[in-house]
């Protein structure tokens, strides 16, 4: 690997890249945020899991609603997934012109008034076209042939199942650690603890224990692994009603760890979240190298689609979680469909300590094959 550390990378970038902003480091770091981001919803859709996800959505407080927060990507039941194939017409592709399309069945859709696909060519990721009591209706994939368009289309239900969020951090010239970086990480491991029945605790001895509370009034504990293995393999409506499946994705090694020991940032995160992911500096890297650097060629549309971006002098970024040039987009599927098994070896498991992707994989489509209609209809 031609880069030692991601931060020998992002001073790589601010020449090459961001070398016409004001703060070009801080420019380079935020693109390097947005890349996490986007490596964690494509692994996400070499799961099969596209269907099931939003972005940035809102999630409820446990037993507390007033309270919301936004994380990258949710993961929810779906009841309906289905293709529509419309006539083209003249771009952008909205909410309204597919719900039209959709005749009966768009019926009873409260139009959200997005566009799928704008007249620049991007695609918006996981798109929600109408909404319901039902839950929202999302546009997760779109395609298009010389007369028509192809877009496959799902009925998420609204409590989620699982939960992403990505934390990066850079370390500021001068200093061995961004002064933000604690801040950071206790404001994910509190949306970690908070939006889910199951709760995570310290005993005397140091043990994390999972603790729920039952319709009676009562609390259940039992040590966290074993009892979010129990929840997830269950059928019980009671365990499984109100619980969210958290995992966190952080990158940056010799900002949130040494290879001598987990620093108190990774331990806060570590206890807060059912899993932890370490996207390493050698897999960032790779990416960037693949896209950026020195690209593959099938790669071609997603790094002018990146360089498009910046400088943003148009006010339009083609390259983000939510909105992704349709050319690129199409790339970068393939790509992670093709090196699937080399990108799931960019991640490291900070927690749980016998975890791994297979797991994690595993749990969530157990997760997502729940009768979830039976489930919240007690």
């Amino acid at each position: 690997m031609a880069y030692q550390s991601v931060d020998q990378l992002q001073r790589t970038l601010t020449t090459s890249v961001f070398h016409y902003a004001k703060d070009s480091k801080k420019a380079a770091g935020r693109a390097l945020g947005t890349l996490v981001e986007i490596i964690t919803y494509y692994l996400l859709r070499t799961w099969q899991l596209g269907p099931h996800v939003a972005i940035e959505r809102g999630l409820a407080e446990y037993g507390n609603p007033a309270i919301t927060h936004n994380v990258e990507y949710s993961l929810h039941p779906i009841c309906v997934h289905s293709p529509l194939k419309m006539a083209k017409a003249k771009l952008p592709l909205t909410s309204g012109k597919i719900l039209s399309a959709m005749a009966e069945s768009g019926r009873g859709w409260t139009n959200k008034n997005q566009q799928l696909l704008t007249t620049s060519g991007l695609v918006r990721n996981s798109c929600v076209i109408g909404e319901s009591k039902r839950g929202s209706l999302v546009a997760t994939e779109v395609d298009e042939s010389e007369e028509t368009y192809r877009i496959s289309l799902a009925e998420q239900r609204p409590a989620p199942f699982a939960m992403f969020e990505c934390k990066r951090v850079g370390i500021e010239e001068g200093m061995k650690k961004g002064p933000q970086t604690i801040e950071k990480a206790k404001q994910g491991a509190y949306v970690a603890r908070s939006v889910s029945s199951l709760h995570k605790i310290r005993a005397q001895d140091g043990r994390l224990l999972g603790v729920m509370s039952k319709a009676d009034g009562t609390l259940e504990s039992k040590p966290h692994d074993k009892f979010l293995s129990e929840i997830i393999a269950s059928h019980s409506v009671e365990w499984l009603r109100d619980f969210i499946l958290s995992v966190g994705v952080v990158s940056n090694h010799g900002n949130w760890f040494t290879a001598e020991n987990h620093n108190k940032e990774i331990m806060v995160l570590a206890q807060s979240y059912d899993w932890l992911l370490f996207l390493t500096d050698a897999g960032l890297a790779q990416f960037i190298e693949d896209v950026l650097l020195t690209p593959r060629p099938e790669l071609a549309p997603a790094r002018k689609a990146f360089l498009a971006s910046y400088p943003k002098a148009n006010g339009e970024n083609r390259f983000t979680k939510v909105r992704m040039d349709l050319h690129a987009h199409h790339a970068l599927l393939d790509y992670f469909t093709r090196e699937a098994a080399t990108i799931e070896s960019w991640f490291n498991i900070i927690a749980p300590a016998a975890g791994n992707l297979g797991l994690l994989r595993r749990q969530l489509k157990i997760l997502a094959q729940k009768d979830w209609d039976k489930i919240h209809a007690v």
